[in-house]
């Protein structure tokens, strides 16, 4: 199977590409930076142009979209579109595009993350992000054609990121990178749509 995965040199994205290509998958990475093929998930546009380089693709798994940290109380409402802009509608329009690209009985798997379930302080932009993108989720599950997949993984703070990011997450557990990846490769190789895997 061919893969596409935005945001595959992240932290969370090399993981994925990983285990993918550990199990033979042939796996593209997309991003802005030293990724294989360009694409920024606040511009339509790069979307449309990224889906029409690469047209045999079977999966597409998005780790990407950037939020805004920030306190509410010093939030203006441009602080907030950065989140709306990448990690909401970037991801969004990843699959709106993307449905008259894949092949027949593909799938998509994006991210949220438990800032949604779990909120922590000056996470209210990343919480509103993901809530959207696990309600779109669930609804486009019913209406996607020619038998595409949907799901979404929300992933706690991963083992290797949790010393620069403990700060944030004081008290939380976190988990494992590996198992992280894991869920990716089970909503990619298996047949649930709708879903959104939790891994606290």
């Amino acid at each position: 199977m061919q893969i596409l995965v935005v945001g595959g040199n992240g932290t969370l994205g090399k993981a994925v590409v990983a285990r993918l290509r550990e199990l033979g998958h042939s796996v593209i990475s997309g991003g802005r930076h030293d990724a294989d093929v360009y694409v920024d998930l606040a511009d339509p546009e790069s979307i449309k142009n990224m889906y029409t380089d690469l047209p045999e693709l079977d999966h597409v798994i998005s780790t990407a979209g950037q939020t805004t940290a920030k306190a509410l109380v010093d939030m203006q409402p441009e602080d907030n579109m950065l989140s709306v802009q990448s990690k909401l509608l970037g991801q969004i329009n990843l699959v709106i595009v993307g449905q008259h690209y894949l092949k027949d009985g593909g799938s998509f798997t994006l991210t949220t993350g438990i800032k949604k379930d779990d909120p922590i302080p000056g996470g209210t932009s990343a919480a509103m992000a993901n809530g959207g993108v696990t309600a779109f989720v669930k609804s486009a599950a019913i209406d996607l054609p020619r038998g595409l997949r949907i799901n979404a993984i929300s992933p706690n703070v991963v083992d290797v990121s949790f010393e620069k990011l403990k700060s944030q997450f004081l008290g939380y557990t976190p988990v494992s990178i590996t198992d992280v990846a894991e869920a990716f490769v089970k909503s990619v190789v298996g047949k649930q749509t709708g879903q959104e895997y939790q891994i606290y």
